[in-house]
């Protein structure tokens, strides 16, 4: 008996569906569907940019390095190397696993805290699990005195010195 019920409370909605009660449930289905249209059109035309910093930074005057130095600048992930020839800079990014790696004075040699690994004064693997050198990055002094690195631009090691 009830399900009878059920099926004439089914039967009579549909039945008492008119015209106007048509139009209007459509109307407001179409309007609904545009409005998420207008939304995602929206969306589409408002720009997708990546706002990032720019990757050539200044590290300062070159009178700040003295030769033979080695100076990490954790703001940019960059060693600052001064020797005889000029400048160089080294990714301070580790080539295994990407922590960022530190000077060691007493050593004379950059180390990964992260899983040991050693690398030389101009980035060469001394020892552990790193797979590669680090980076050598572009480097010169602008014409304003400042000594400038390009951090997305990479050159072979050993050959972007930066001369004084």
């Amino acid at each position: 008996m009830a399900e009878e019920h059920e099926k004439k409370t089914a039967a009579d909605d549909w039945e008492s569906l008119d015209r106007r009660r048509f139009v209007k449930f459509g109307a407001t289905s179409l309007g609904v569907a545009g409005l998420g249209a207008c939304v995602f059109g929206l969306r589409y035309l408002s720009p997708n940019v990546l706002y990032e910093p720019s990757p050539i930074v200044s590290v300062g005057r070159p009178e700040h390095y003295s030769v033979g130095s080695v100076t990490l600048d954790p703001r940019f992930g960059i060693f600052v190397a001064r020797v005889q020839e000029g400048f160089y800079a080294l990714s301070a990014v580790c080539t295994h696993l990407g922590c960022l790696t530190t000077w060691k004075v007493d050593t004379a040699e950059i180390a990964c805290p992260c899983h040991g690994s050693t690398f030389q004064r101009d980035g060469a693997v001394r020892s552990g699990p790193a797979p590669a050198p680090l980076a050598w990055l572009k480097v010169w002094i602008s014409d304003d005195g400042n000594l400038m690195v390009d951090r997305s631009t990479l050159v072979p090691a050993h050959s972007g010195y930066a001369e004084t």
